[in-house]
């Protein structure tokens, strides 16, 4: 097998790790947050809602059997105690099969960090930028219209003060997200 093949799979590899491990411990977090501070009526509404984030109070209260001011009460309580942080729009697929998404490994120089993490999250194309261990500093997820602006974008993150170098693998085929 070609060096970069082999080279693309560990940084694929490397990639997925860093995923599952983020996503491991928000499930801890999550069921924490969940067992220490969400009733069951509570769960209800957030299951409701991660279907349809867009449906009315009394939408919401008719589906759950409860009343309006019941509803919005439960409402501004987790949005309060920041169980419900935000409301999202989750693309269909006939929009989001028209982009072309990359992970991109950013290594940071350490005086740098904080102004970098500032310029980073001012590009609109990069969806998350998470902090991981090993070589790499950053792993950002970004997502273009196509691979001339991907291109675009990967030589912007490049240039950016503090960078001292980057990786990057575009996604093929989702298989798969939850």
């Amino acid at each position: 097998m070609p060096i970069f093949i082999l080279t693309l799979l560990r940084d694929v590899m490397t990639i997925c790790s860093v995923i599952l491990f983020k996503m491991s411990k928000m499930f801890v977090k999550m069921t924490w947050v969940f067992s220490k501070m969400i009733s069951k009526q509570d769960e209800r509404l957030i299951s409701v809602l991660r279907s349809n984030a867009r449906a009315s109070i009394s939408e919401l209260a008719r589906m759950l059997d409860m009343s309006r001011t019941t509803v919005q009460s439960r409402l501004q309580k987790l949005e309060q105690s920041g169980v419900i942080q935000g409301y999202k729009v989750d693309f269909g697929q006939d929009y989001l099969g028209n982009l072309v998404s990359a992970h991109v490994s950013i290594k940071v120089k350490q005086k740098l960090t904080a102004k970098t993490n500032n310029a980073l999250k001012q590009l609109a194309n990069i969806a998350a930028l998470y902090a991981i261990s090993g070589e790499y500093d950053m792993i950002a997820i970004v997502e273009a219209q196509s691979l001339e602006q991907l291109s675009q974008l990967l030589d912007e993150i490049g240039n950016l003060d503090g960078v001292e170098r980057t990786n990057s693998a575009v996604i093929l085929e989702t298989k798969f997200q939850r």
